[in-house]
């Protein structure tokens, strides 16, 4: 019996034991790699993220945001968001929630009219001659009142980018100095707590941390100014059970500026440090799909993350790693792709591989806007990523596993425990647009004595996992295979398991179905595809 259970789980006796049964039919054209495993190991987590990683923004550019002659954000903006639009409504209640940070670029230049300290209320004016290229603007209580009660139905969590601009002066050396005045932003934070919004989260600033965009504030300096909010937030939250977490800086990550913040927060520690990637370069980079499809590239930002995460474990602090913005290519991306199947590969990499490093939230450039949305930005129909974040939000877990895979270095592979649900969920990544790969799956072997130990209480647990069928071997996965309308990388239609993925007439979010596949067979990954495979017979104490 226990040599049965052995060969049903996939587990190994020696290095490892593949699970391979007969042969699965490739695409006509393309080669086809056996001997392709993906290991992983099930004792323990190498990192957490939250239940809630997922996460998207909204951005404050006006319809005159343009790059290389291309004016990509129309009606996007905070400001002039189509709020009644039933598209756009379902499309964030189907994460139940999603989390999304209001901010970006013009943060810093924002004005909250409540009228404490009386001032205008101006639009955002193109003005080349101004930091960042427009005047300031404002957000009137009004269009904040509308946002709030837009937010609440869909069951958004929000987390909203501060002006921390505000009252600095400009240096000559081109950065701001002086104290952060938080006088606006107290007045907007006490008409949210009167008013009784939930915002889960403050952050101070935008891309001023190191040598930042536009403009810098000192680290120092910083330090102070986040103290000041958390006071802020404490004072103005007394006596609520939760108040809001406290994030920043939301810029790009400088490890001597970020070791120095966290040094002097110490005493009185953030919540969260934010950090943005815009790692593929910009926008109007012709070699864009190269560099999504080298895994030698994709590997280069893995950097970032574990040098940020030895900061934090070093630097005796309770905070925790944001992802607050993430692009891949500024300057609003490249029609085409960072809005096309391809950008899959980077956006669901870049999940994959930020969790490894205890990385709690991933937040996406855009919900809406640029070139670079979940969704379409004036019909709000899904672009391919909507789904490939969807199903990351729906089958991945917060307890990430140690993962490792063996045959060619064009798939990626990560995994983590199944969410909500018995075993783990594996995603399998393949840049090869020529070679399908026949993947087994394993487990580390010093997972064999605790599997011994456990054997009788998984016998009888299995005959309870959901998806099981009553055939004799008894055993099934799930597979979700994402690929491009017509087999073309740019499509902006997605494709799973062979059906087109598209709204209905009511502008409802299709359902994700999964196919059921025998445990026997190994996993089929074809040319230019990703797979999430749900394994609910795969044993790891990291889930129970």
């Amino acid at each position: 019996m226990g040599g049965f259970l052995l060969h049903l789980m996939g587990f190994c006796l020696g290095a490892f034991m593949l699970l391979v049964g007969s042969a699965t039919v490739a695409p006509s054209g393309s080669g086809v790699r056996g001997g392709a495993a993906v290991i992983v190991d099930g004792t323990n987590p190498i990192a957490t993220t939250d239940e809630d990683f997922v996460c998207a923004t909204l951005d404050w550019w006006p319809p005159e945001k343009c790059d290389y002659g291309t004016c990509a954000w129309g009606l996007s903006s905070l400001l002039n968001l189509d709020l009644s639009n039933n598209i756009l409504l379902n499309a964030i209640k189907e994460f139940s929630p999603l989390k999304i940070r209001l901010g970006g670029t013009l943060q810093d230049k924002v004005i909250y009219d409540t009228g404490m300290p009386q001032q205008n209320c101006p639009h955002f004016t193109k003005n080349t001659s101004e930091l960042l290229g427009f005047s300031n603007g404002c957000l009137p209580m009004q269009r904040w009142d509308e946002l709030n009660d837009f937010f609440k139905k869909a069951g958004a969590k929000v987390y909203f980018g501060l002006n921390a601009i505000y009252g600095r002066i400009p240096m000559s050396d081109g950065s701001y100095g002086g104290s952060w005045d938080s006088s606006n932003a107290a007045s907007l934070i006490r008409y949210t707590v009167n008013k009784g919004y939930t915002i889960h989260g403050w952050e101070l600033g935008n891309e001023l941390s190191g040598s930042g965009v536009g403009t810098r504030v000192d680290a120092d300096q910083y330090a102070a100014d986040v103290t000041n909010l958390k006071f802020l937030v404490n004072t103005l939250y007394q006596g609520f059970e939760t108040k809001p977490l406290v994030l920043a800086p939301g810029g790009f990550f400088d490890a001597s500026w970020f070791t120095e913040l966290v040094s002097k927060t110490k005493a009185s520690p953030l919540d969260v440090l934010t950090h943005h990637i815009y790692n593929l370069g910009p926008g109007v980079d012709t070699h864009l799909i190269d560099k999504i499809l080298d895994p030698n590239y994709l590997d280069g930002i893995a950097n970032t993350f574990s040098n940020l995460q030895s900061i934090i474990k070093n630097g005796g602090t309770s905070d925790v790693a944001w992802v607050g913005e993430a692009g891949g290519a500024y300057n609003s991306g490249r029609h085409l792709v960072s809005d096309s199947f391809v950008f899959s590969f980077w956006y669901l990499d870049q999940l994959g591989m930020s969790a490894k490093y205890d990385t709690k939230t991933y937040c996406r450039q855009s919900l809406v806007g640029g070139n670079y949305g979940l969704l379409n930005r004036t019909t709000f129909a899904p672009n391919p990523d909507y789904y490939s974040a969807l199903l990351w939000h729906r089958l991945m877990g917060k307890n990430v596993l140690s993962t490792n895979f063996t045959g060619t270095n064009s798939i990626r592979a990560y995994a983590h425990c199944a969410k909500g649900s018995e075993g783990i969920t594996l995603l399998l990544i393949n840049l090869s647009g020529n070679t399908t790969s026949q993947v087994a799956v394993s487990t580390d072997n010093k997972m064999y004595k605790t599997l011994k130990q456990h054997e009788r209480h998984s016998t009888k647990k299995l005959n309870h996992l959901r998806g099981f069928g009553k055939k004799a071997m008894g055993f099934t996965r799930e597979e979700y295979h994402l690929t491009p309308k017509d087999g073309n990388i740019q499509s902006q239609t997605m494709v799973l398991n062979n059906k087109i993925l598209e709204l209905d007439s009511s502008g409802n979010i299709p359902k994700l179905e999964p196919i059921e596949v025998e445990a026997t067979q190994p996993i089929t990954v074809v040319p230019y595809s990703i797979v999430f495979v749900h394994i609910p017979y795969f044993y790891a104490p990291a889930c129970r």
